[in-house]
């Protein structure tokens, strides 16, 4: 995925970004695997059961950017495959991270 593709899921936030995720659990590793329309797409090791899946989600993040588990955010989306996470992260770090 380009930079500018994955600018389209990200929006500013005070002190960080808002991701807009869509993803895809009972997958085989958890990663980003692309675009979804205008959404991350994020396939998620964990099964949609009991909110491991938004768990997994928000640890994958924290993971990536080396933050405490608690300072990522998942704002809305708790039994939807889209999902919006807040990362205290500037957004050229993310675009960095997962632009190709």
């Amino acid at each position: 995925m380009t930079s500018a593709e994955l600018s389209e899921a990200l929006s500013a936030a005070d002190r960080g970004t808002v991701i807009s995720c869509h993803v895809q659990p009972n997958a085989s590793k958890t990663s980003v695997v692309g675009m979804y329309g205008s959404d991350l797409k994020v396939a998620l090791k964990s099964p949609p059961v009991d909110g491991k899946a938004n768990k997994e989600l928000c640890r994958f993040f924290a993971d990536t950017f080396d933050l405490p588990k608690s300072s990522v955010e998942l704002l809305s989306g708790q039994t939807s495959r889209k999902k919006r996470i807040f990362v205290p992260v500037d957004q050229s770090r993310i675009i960095s991270e997962f632009a190709s």
